[in-house]
């Protein structure tokens, strides 16, 4: 079984599912699946993250640039509660911005303060939620694009 980060069907699934609810492509120019995971997972210029559907969702994937402004390797990123991302008092505003992503399918334009493994804080800006649904319609959690952020 491939890693999910290196795994061609994760990657339809974020691309197919972004693709459907914001009408435009994940990847910068068509590429065969198993070179565009490898482009998001190693390339790509933004952060992207996604997590699990469970009841305390864990994040399932993190690119290399989501795992380098978050400060975690592969393996501490796909065991983190996704909640831990957000400093205690920004997790319920955090869950309401999940919450409307539940019921619209997606949202851009978000920004919130996050925090690294090391305890630094940093807003993240213009995100985009969507919800992760394959061809069958069923939900595999959901996942986020960063495409800025700033120290704070």
């Amino acid at each position: 079984m491939l890693p999910r980060y290196s795994d061609p069907a994760f990657y339809t699934l974020l691309a197919s599912s972004y693709a459907r609810l914001l009408g435009k492509p994940l990847v910068p120019y068509p590429m065969p699946a198993a070179e565009a995971a490898a482009w998001l997972y190693e390339t790509a210029p933004f952060g992207i993250l996604a997590h699990n559907t469970a009841p305390d969702p864990v994040f399932v994937y993190g690119n290399k640039a989501a795992q380098r402004r978050f400060e975690y390797d592969w393996d501490e990123i796909t065991r983190l509660p996704s909640r831990l991302s957000a400093e205690a008092p920004n997790r319920e505003e955090r869950q309401r911005f999940l919450e409307r992503v539940q019921q619209r399918g997606y949202e851009s334009g978000y920004k919130g303060v996050r925090i690294t493994k090391s305890g630094r804080r940093f807003m993240i800006e213009e995100a985009t939620l969507w919800q992760m649904f394959d061809a069958d319609g069923v939900l595999h959690g959901q996942a986020v694009i960063i495409p800025r952020t700033r120290d704070l």
